[in-house]
Formats: structure tokens, C-alpha cells, sequence
């Protein structure tokens, strides 16, 4: 490769990078106008689309054929367009879909990756600074981006380290921030002698409860309305903490685990899910999905992703011995096993 070739790769490298923000508003514009559901069927004309959608033929029509020509879309004619594997996605009733992903990326988190600069000045989430309160104090006050986050992070999946984890002899689970029940709904369908406790928001809580009674699951989970910050339900054999402590800086994170601390039984084991950055050295390796995610929390949450020392320490200053740890191999997701020390 000559020094002009590999400028020239370069160039567009860094184009193709500082663009990104670009295709990712025009998929939030065609999702929040209800586009990818009305292709579900098959191939249809982009002014056909924007009547359907109340949305002007011209500027719909070179949204779309942006998002063809990046791949998002198929382009079937002139001015005709269909869904791909990607575009597919962006459905609302697609299996893994991205939809409520895409609503919360464009609204929310782009407009808090504008002040970034902030962020990096301060160490402050700039998420603050553009809403003039914390994340979740935010959620709570728009109980319409609640329900977007929550039912976002459930299509996250269960994170894998937790087949790693023995729960055959666990009596209750307690899934402390469960979200919607996802976590709670995989074991319970895998262990019948398991019953469920899931500590979380109301408005989370509702829709649990949905979700749970469509398996027919309702029946073994126990739902409480809380905050971990205030009281965790005591008397389980066993407490996850799933992608809950990456949320928080340590004083809080700490809070949150002295609270699970006081409501485990001397039996019982806590189980933390999280993504665990490579130490040291190794560091240099961590996975490129870890490091946006970081990036993300970086500008909306206090917290950030911890290595696997990190995490020892803060178990250890909330009072708790670390049995063993499983990573998966070929992803930075770990569980890590604990009980009470003493």
C-alpha cells in the first residue's frame, strides 16, 4: 500500500466515523414515523410511505435511499424501498428487535453525546447538564422514557455468564433490579423448584408482571415495589445483582451491596453479572462492544464497567468473600460468586 493509498483509507475511515451520527438519526426517523412496521409486508414506494405516515415524499424518500445505499434498507425500484436483515430489526414486533433501542438512542442519548466536551472537562454525566437531573431521576419524571429504557434493556437478553452459575438448589432468587423479569423468567423456566422475588421500579414492576403471567411464571415470583438504595427483600438462598453496579460509582455501588448484605441469610450466595474489563496488560485487548458501552455510560450515568480486581475490592469493603468467578470465553461478560464474610 503506497503512503497515498493508506492516507486515502484513512480519510474515509475517519469520514465514514465521524458520519455514523448521521445514519443513526435517520434510522430514529423512520422508526419514530412508524416506517420499518409498515414495510413488514413486503416493498413499498416512498411517497406511498410518506402518506402513510404524514412525513414530506421528497425528504422520506432521500432518508430512505441514505439508508439503502448504508445497507439498512433495500432499494427495489426507483422509488421503492423493503427491509433487510438490518431494517428488519427496527420493527416492533421483530424477534430481537432494536426498535425501543433506536427511539432512546435518538432522542436521550443524542442529544446528551452533544455536550460530551462537558463531560470530559468535568467527569460529569453530560446527561445532567442537558436535562438538569440525574439519569434516573430523569426516568422517573417521563414515565414514557421509562418505559422505552426498561423495555430496551429487557431486549438486552440475559447476560450469558449466568448459565455458568449453579442455581439447582436455590430455593428463592432474588433479582435485585430485575428490569422486567427477564433474568427471573430464564431460571424459573430452567429450575421448577425455584421461586422468584423481583425488587424493582413500579413502572418496571408493571411490566413484569405482564411478561411473567404470559409463561405463566407470575404465580412463583413475588414483585416488590422499591429502591435498593433503601431495602432489598430478605430471606433468599440466592441475590443477583445483573448490570446493576456498572451503573454507579463505588460510594454507591457500595451502598447497594452493604443493603444486599443485610438481607442475605448466612446461606445464601450473591451473584454479580457484569461486563469485567481485562486487567493490566491485557487491557489492550478489551472488546470493542465493552468500550462504546462504557463510552455510553460515560455521558448518561455516574458509573463505568469494572475489571475483576475492581470488583474483589468492592465486595470485600461491603463485607463479602468471593467463591469463585466465570467468565465466558471470547466476551468480557463475567458472574462473580459471593457470600457474607464471617
Amino acid at each position: 500500500m503506497t503512503v497515498d493509498q493508506r492516507d486515502s483509507f484513512a480519510r474515509r475511515k475517519l469520514l465514514g466515523i465521524l458520519s455514523g451520527s448521521w445514519l443513526a438519526q435517520a434510522c430514529y426517523a423512520i422508526v419514530r414515523l412508524g416506517v420499518p412496521d409498515l414495510l413488514a409486508d413486503g416493498p413499498r414506494g416512498s411517497d406511498d410511505l410518506a402518506a402513510a405516515v404524514g412525513a414530506d415524499r421528497r425528504a422520506l424518500h432521500r432518508v430512505l435511499r441514505a439508508l439503502a445505499a448504508a445497507g439498512v434498507l433495500r432499494q427495489t425500484g426507483a422509488r421503492e424501498f423493503a427491509l433487510g436483515a438490518v431494517g428488519d430489526l427496527l420493527r416492533t414486533d421483530a424477534p430481537g428487535s432494536a426498535h425501543l433501542v433506536a427511539l432512546m438512542q435518538g432522542e436521550e442519548v443524542f442529544r446528551a453525546f452533544g455536550e460530551i466536551v462537558h463531560t470530559v472537562r468535568t467527569g460529569a454525566p453530560a446527561f445532567e447538564k442537558v436535562y438538569g437531573r440525574p439519569f434516573y431521576a430523569y426516568l422517573d419524571d417521563n414515565p414514557e422514557a421509562a418505559r422505552t429504557f426498561n423495555e430496551s434493556m429487557g431486549g438486552q437478553g440475559v447476560p450469558a455468564a449466568l448459565g455458568a452459575v449453579d442455581l439447582a438448589h436455590v430455593g428463592t432468587l432474588v433479582d435485585v433490579g430485575g428490569g422486567t423479569g427477564a433474568l427471573l423468567a430464564e431460571v424459573l423456566r430452567a429450575h421448577p423448584q425455584c421461586g422468584g422475588v423481583l425488587l424493582e421500579r413500579p413502572d418496571a414492576i408493571a411490566r413484569a408482571r405482564a411478561a411473567l403471567a404470559m409463561d405463566g411464571l407470575d404465580g412463583r415470583v413475588r414483585f416488590v415495589e422499591g429502591d435498593f438504595f433503601t431495602e432489598v427483600p430478605a430471606g433468599g438462598d440466592a441475590y443477583v445483582l445483573a448490570r446493576i453496579l456498572h451503573n454507579w460509582a463505588d460510594e454507591r455501588a457500595l451502598a447497594i451491596l452493604r443493603r444486599v448484605h443485610a438481607a442475605m441469610p448466612p446461606h445464601a450466595r450473591l451473584v454479580v453479572l457484569e461486563e469485567l474489563l481485562p486487567d493490566g496488560e491485557a487491557a489492550t485487548g478489551t472488546p470493542a462492544a465493552a468500550v462504546m458501552v462504557d463510552l455510553l455510560m460515560l455521558v448518561t450515568l455516574e458509573g463505568y464497567d469494572r475489571t475483576e480486581a475492581e470488583y474483589r475490592e468492592l465486595l470485600a469493603e461491603a463485607g463479602f468473600d468471593v467463591l469463585t468467578v466465570h467468565r465466558v470465553h471470547g466476551a468480557g461478560s463475567g458472574a462473580i460468586e459471593a457470600v457474607r464474610r464471617g
